[in-house]
């Protein structure tokens, strides 16, 4: 099977849609189908086609961007030779694009599903507003045109405006997780390098340094567990600067975080490649995920996290709150509350056994071989429908 796959930011670009379309598509190909990646070529210094683990990427030129999001003149010419080419279509949204590729799918009867990661919110600002207004009209024609529509859980299908009026077309998928597997060197490495102190206890976030990741709610949360551990680090794994639409975020919380890195309780370990975020992990006494809003549907890196036997702080925030509820490995918050993420970690921290769960029987559960197959029954079934 040829599957076309569609969204606006692929590899190298970092986030959890990037990550779980890569696995995804590595997935497909591991199972004997051909993948191909239409995206932006968001840096022109990448490629407009290579291929990589098996996946080809064809990359389309950006003429300008709108905040984070971006115009390809080309883009029109090349989806319609690619929807012809390939068997199906799987479209990652929020997608600016989505719409007229869904279309394409209609026209020329290719079975056509919807991914959906997240709501969009655009910073503020006459521009970005304008860009969120148009995407969210665009995602609401692809949702038309479409046959099918995936996500996470059935929380977040429930509380979002866009997913609760498609509830017909849906289908419920688990993200697909995988990490290598470190030795104990790589772990007392990584361990040296970013705390040679060996500092105690580490709250680890992995994230792009962005406005919807809520950083300033830990950065509050912090003097807190500091009166209880001293020695506390936050190691902060991700882009955090020069990030798109985030200049100002990152710039307003330098200070505060300026004076954590001083005193040796905040360290930014940089953008992890796998190997080294299987090594990240297991230095961990717990994960933070203090997301704000509906932008955030999840949280890969809670899963990942987890697996490694480190428990998790989550936002009350549907599909966000469903990895503490259904592994039983953390406390969930309310939404932006530093002195209740503050309880949590210190509660957790205390009493770190009372957190442990079994790590192979919830990796099993997010396997990118059993996922895809999940995308291939909903694939089939969409094909037996247009073939009567």
């Amino acid at each position: 099977m040829k599957i076309l796959i569609v969204l606006t930011y692929y590899r190298p670009h970092i986030s959890g849609l990037t990550i779980y379309a890569e696995r995804l598509a590595e997935a497909f190909v591991a199972r004997g189908h051909q993948a191909t990646i239409l995206t932006s070529q968001f840096d022109r210094n990448l490629p407009k086609n290579e291929t990589i683990n098996g996946v080809d990427i064809v990359r389309v030129p950006v003429l300008f961007r709108i905040s984070k999001g971006v115009i390809m003149p080309a883009f029109g010419y090349m989806a319609t030779k690619l929807v012809l080419e390939h068997d199906v279509i799987q479209l990652h949204l929020p997608q600016f694009d989505a719409a007229g590729v869904a279309l394409r799918g209609r026209l020329f009867r290719k079975p056509t599903i919807i991914t959906y990661h997240c709501d969009l919110k655009m910073p503020k600002g006459f521009l970005p507003q304008i860009a969120n207004q148009s995407v969210l009209f665009m995602n609401e024609l692809a949702a038309f045109f479409a046959h099918k529509i995936v996500t996470y859980t059935r929380d977040y299908a429930e509380n979002s405006s866009y997913l609760r009026r498609y509830l017909k077309k849906l289908s419920v998928i688990l993200p697909p997780v995988i990490l290598p597997q470190p030795n104990a060197e790589m772990i007392e490495k990584f361990q040296i390098k970013n705390n040679p102190k060996n500092s105690k206890p580490v709250i680890g976030m992995a994230a792009r340094f962005a406005t919807e990741k809520g950083v300033e709610v830990l950065l509050n949360a912090l003097p807190d567990v500091l009166n209880e551990f001293p020695n506390a680090q936050v190691q902060f794994a991700g882009p955090f600067d020069n990030i798109i639409g985030e200049e100002q975020y990152f710039k307003r919380l330098e200070p505060k975080i300026e004076a954590f890195i001083n005193s040796g309780n905040w360290r930014f370990v940089g953008v992890l490649n796998p190997e080294e975020m299987a090594a990240f992990y297991p230095n961990l006494d717990v994960l933070v995920l203090p997301s704000l809003n509906s932008t955030e549907a999840f949280g890969l890196v809670q899963i990942e996290a987890m697996v490694n036997g480190v428990p998790c702080v989550a936002s009350n925030l549907p599909g966000v709150r469903q990895p503490v509820k259904m592994h039983a490995m953390g406390e969930i918050i309310e939404i932006g509350n530093s002195k209740a993420l503050a309880t949590a970690l210190i509660k957790i921290l205390k009493n770190p056994q009372k957190y442990i769960n079994d790590p192979q029987k919830i990796l099993n559960q997010y396997q990118p071989d059993l996922v895809a197959e999940e995308y291939e029954k909903i694939f089939a079934q969409i094909s037996k429908e247009l073939s009567k």
